[in-house]
């Protein structure tokens, strides 16, 4: 499989912000889409852009639009760099009548600056599996969804997974992790949690950054080989999650002992380092493959008898990050639904999908209608609850292709909860707010 970039006059109008799509007529839903197919974790963007879109592409032309209501949307390019994704937040967020439907960031550090804004403007921030993780307390942040499984579900479903792989979670007392984690506001998320599931179960962490892009990581891997760690977390993404994979390889640490989160779980991570990569395990985003009945149904009508669809190599389709693009546009379009319940099947502000985000309940018999059993978990939100979820699937790569080998490992909500709520009370008293009253809401 080879992946390569979009032509370079899509990049060049992805970077002058021209339209992917037209600007919604008052007819018709808008949705800003930053992307990041440049800058150091391209291939992840280029893929999840081109599944969020093929997924809104394929409602349009089988469906009419979500309610008949058209979806439009215009891309702006990030390079996943905050001032940018700013930049495009403040320029989308009213071209159209209704404003824009919600807006969607895989940047951490990008959804810390624009908290404010989106609640000011009304306009629900929502991703899944990533974002601020205190957020998932939607008394105190009723216009941000972290949905699915928070940085911190996340991070206890992995520990989860290493204690199974240990025979017990009794068994972490006295392990060694290391943590290897990029400068980014998505790699630091997580070192609280390691940190408390450390003190819980008597195993020592040891947290290791590594600078942007990670490319290089002698120092890093030489203080592993120092540590000698039963386990070695990767919060990586990009280029590198490839480099760490090399050096593993370099200092003969076992592949089979690192676990990867979601940002470091694609084949865009594996396939340029051969035979290093051959055993390692992540967090993912979103299980590999075409199986499932909505991404063949994606193949049939957007890339059957010479149709290009979104994705410049057609072959990237079904691949992990291209799949989490999907799961996405599921989410997003599942909002509008709901919201449409309430409010009618007309294009819909910002404030009105949030009560769409709120009242989320993508179970097994919708999974089913929508041919995506096994390609999103259940997510039930409500007013308190922004996650509605935490479970994480877990894959290993066998030299070729990931492998699914556990189902949806969860997370360890009584810990979790109670940090997400403290954090979030904090924020609160910090903002002087008063936290919303969710037994008052409908």
């Amino acid at each position: 499989m080879k992946f390569v970039n979009r032509k370079t006059t899509v990049a060049l109008m992805a970077s002058l912000g021209l339209c992917a799509q037209a600007v919604a007529a008052p007819n018709e839903q808008f949705i800003p889409v930053p992307v990041f197919k440049t800058g150091p974790i391209s291939p992840i963007g280029s893929s999840i852009a081109g599944g969020l879109i093929d997924y809104f592409d394929l409602v349009n032309k089988r469906d009419g639009g979500v309610g008949g209501v058209k979806l439009t949307w215009e891309e702006c390019e990030t390079a996943f760099q905050v001032d940018r994704i700013v930049e495009c937040y403040e320029r989308l967020k009213k071209k159209s009548p209704a404003g824009a439907s919600f807006f969607t960031s895989y940047s951490t550090s990008a959804v810390y600056a624009l908290t404010e804004r989106t609640r000011e403007d009304k306009i629900p921030m929502a991703h899944v599996n990533t974002g601020r993780t205190d957020a998932s307390d939607g008394r105190v942040f009723p216009y941000i969804f972290p949905l699915g499984a928070n940085l911190w579900s996340g991070s206890t479903a992995t520990i989860r997974y290493i204690g199974s792989r240990e025979s017990g979670m009794d068994k972490l007392k006295g392990k060694k992790i290391a943590n290897l984690w990029l400068s980014t506001g998505f790699g630091k998320e997580s070192i609280p949690i390691l940190d408390i599931q450390a003190k819980k179960y008597g195993f020592e962490v040891t947290h290791i950054e590594v600078p942007l892009p990670g490319m290089e990581q002698q120092a890093q891997w030489l203080r592993v080989r120092q540590l000698k760690p039963d386990w070695v977390i990767l919060q990586l993404a990009g280029v590198s999650v490839s480099a760490a994979l090399k050096m593993a390889q370099r200092v003969a640490y076992p592949a089979d002992h690192l676990v990867g989160f979601y940002g470091a779980s694609g084949e865009e991570d594996v396939i340029p380092v051969g035979d290093a990569a051959k055993g390692y395990i992540a967090w993912a985003f979103a299980p590999s493959g075409t199986q499932f009945p909505v991404i063949r149904e994606i193949q049939k009508t957007l890339y059957s008898g010479g149709k290009r669809g979104n994705m410049e190599d057609p072959k990237r389709v079904g691949t992990v990050n291209y799949n989490a693009g999907v799961v996405n546009g599921i989410v997003h379009t599942e909002a509008i639904r709901v919201a449409q319940g309430k409010y009618g099947k007309q294009p819909l502000t910002g404030e009105q999908i949030q009560w769409g985000f709120e009242h989320l309940n993508i179970d097994d018999k919708r999974l089913k209608q929508l041919g995506a059993i096994g390609l999103v978990p259940n997510i039930k939100v409500s007013c308190a609850d922004h996650e509605g979820g935490g479970g994480a699937k877990f894959h290993q790569w066998d030299g070729s292709k990931w492998v699914t080998i556990t189902d949806w490992v969860p997370s360890d909500r009584s810990l979790v909860r109670p940090m997400v709520e403290e954090a979030a009370a904090k924020y609160a008293r910090e903002k002087g707010m008063t936290p919303r009253d969710c037994s008052k809401e409908s």
